[in-house]
């Protein structure tokens, strides 16, 4: 099974090796028609502490790190 990939902004930095991430997707409604913004927090492990508030990356899901982790930073997302 291929790990997913999801890009999202960087939304806290605040605890030691972990940031949360929210990740925005777009779909359309399937009655109305109508495009439609859903948005996840997912939170991450980041080794070296690199990642700050505002910074776009890429997360990989990973085995579980801790009760609430199960996500890593791959890289910095390109704008």
């Amino acid at each position: 099974m291929p790990r997913r990939i999801l890009q999202g902004v960087v939304t806290s930095d605040k605890n030691e090796q972990t940031i949360t991430v929210l990740v925005e997707r777009r779909f359309k409604h399937p009655l109305l028609k109508k495009t439609v913004r859903s948005s996840k927090k997912y939170r991450a492990h980041d080794e070296a502490n690199q990642f700050k508030t505002g910074d776009s990356v890429r997360i990989m899901e990973c085995a579980p790190i801790s009760k609430s982790k199960r996500w890593t930073v791959v890289t910095e997302a390109s704008a």
